[in-house]
């Protein structure tokens, strides 16, 4: 299984006691628009995802990590690869702290660095991508600072509250040396 160290944070996989805290997370509909979530999951639902999370990125087609604090077990966040596309190198990549005061404190721009250099050194992607709600400044600029670029716009791509919000395409470009 996956662990990322850094240096207040680590990435782990995730187990059968983080239940509650996806459980949180997915149930939660103020961000339901980040993750293109339109209904609840029940416990018995995430419980199953939790059983079969052991799975491999190639085999998944995914990889999702509950992001930590270096000196304890308990998730503040979670982190995902997506569309896992291992012929053309790419993936998408997602994350989300749950809690406000874990916020603007570093935590995701280190899970981000860290998820990023596994996936373009160990994994050996070539790309990464993000869709990001072009209102979202935090996330827009948490991504651009490690060197995504915008590429595209959605127009009206997600309704949210009767109304439509363009999202943002933003790329990354493994640079090999």
């Amino acid at each position: 299984m996956v662990t990322l160290q850094g240096n207040t944070i680590f990435l782990r996989a995730l187990e059968p006691e983080d239940l509650e805290f996806i459980y949180s997370i997915e149930n939660n509909e103020e961000i339901w628009e980040v993750s293109n979530t339109q209904t609840p999951y029940s416990r018995f639902l995430i419980r199953q995802y939790l059983e079969n999370a052991h799975q491999d990125i190639y085999e998944a087609k995914q990889l999702r990590l509950a992001i930590c604090e270096k000196d304890g077990f308990t998730a503040l966040g979670l982190i995902d690869l997506f569309d896992f596309d291992p012929v053309n190198q790419r993936a998408g990549i997602g994350i989300i702290i749950r809690n406000e005061e874990h916020r603007n404190k570093g935590v995701g721009k280190e899970a981000l660095g860290l998820l990023i250099d596994y996936a373009f050194h160990r994994l050996q992607l070539h790309q990464l991508y993000a869709n990001i709600d072009t209102g979202n400044v935090a996330s827009i600029t948490l991504f651009t600072n490690f060197g995504f670029e915008q590429i595209g716009v959605k127009k009206d791509w997600n309704r949210v509250d009767n109304q439509y919000k363009d999202e943002a395409l933003y790329q990354l470009i493994h640079k090999q040396k």
